[in-house]
């Protein structure tokens, strides 16, 4: 990996470590959910998470309008999850179904705010970093989709933020480190990400990823991935339950690696994405 790489990795995760450890000094009860156990969790992780991956974006190397346009596109999804977060937090619907029906009733839930914010954000982020417009919506499609199947598998500790560690180590997105850290406090039951966190990494994650697809497989590439996302979107009900599945092995292990060994087991996974 790049010494600019390497520097962009090192800058996201100490922006969300940073952000975290200042935001968890708060008691805004705003910020407070009752998680899958009834414990009492903050969603700081959230804005630590996005403003982290915001900061790996900017510091990866690269042309500045690709970088602007992916800092853009962590931020906008990043503050439309947050809106879902605080106001519609006592919303019982979900889904796409549910919040477009609401809309053909003339009600604006805020999970159609964050439908259509993201959606218009991450194709504005890939017309700006792509030179055709098919390519730049494609992108957007990827990048709008990885949102909404990160916030997908967000149902229990640790898939979310496990999914955006390998994935982004795996796509080169440096932002990736900004869950790395998280990791500990979200998996030990104090924090979660929210709506604001998930959609965040998962933009920042869309970016990556659809940059990796199209250096390796061009449009058809983009195409490829942006087909996937919109299959996952379609079986949300299925790939949810995957990862709440998924949650429990994890929580087993991380339980396992703390009681033998006295530490985080992601601490490999932040070497990871330092040294691929």
């Amino acid at each position: 990996m790049s010494t600019n790489v390497s520097r962009a990795v090192v800058v996201a995760g100490l922006v969300g470590a940073g952000v975290y450890a200042v935001l968890s000094r708060r008691t805004d009860s705003a910020w407070l959910r009752t998680n899958h156990a009834g414990r009492t969790v903050t969603l700081y992780a959230g804005p630590a998470a996005v403003l982290g991956a915001a900061a790996g974006t900017a510091a990866a190397p690269g042309p500045v309008r690709a970088r602007a346009a992916g800092v853009l596109a962590v931020l906008a999804a990043g503050g439309c999850g947050a809106y879902d977060d605080l106001v519609g937090a006592g919303d019982p619907r979900r889904g796409f179904r549910a919040h477009l029906g609401a809309l053909r009733g003339g009600e604006v839930t805020s999970g159609a705010v964050k439908l259509f914010g993201i959606g218009a954000a991450g194709v504005l982020a890939g017309l700006l970093i792509e030179e055709r417009a098919v390519d730049g919506v494609l992108t957007g499609v990827v990048i709008a989709g990885t949102a909404h199947l990160v916030n997908l598998v967000d149902v229990g500790p640790g898939v979310a933020v496990a999914s955006v560690v390998l994935l982004g180590a795996a796509a080169g997105m440096p932002g990736a480190a900004a869950a790395a850290v998280l990791a500990p406090a979200d998996l030990g039951e104090r924090t979660m990400l929210g709506d604001t966190g998930a959609h965040g990494l998962g933009a920042a994650l869309g970016v990556a990823l659809a940059r990796r697809g199209g250096r390796r497989g061009g449009r058809t590439g983009r195409a490829a991935l942006a087909v996937g996302l919109v299959a996952a979107a379609a079986n949300g009900e299925r790939v949810s339950g995957i990862a709440r599945r998924a949650s429990g092995v994890l929580r087993r292990v991380a339980v396992k690696g703390a009681a033998g060994h006295g530490r985080w087991p992601a601490v490999a996974t932040s070497r990871l994405l330092i040294h691929p």
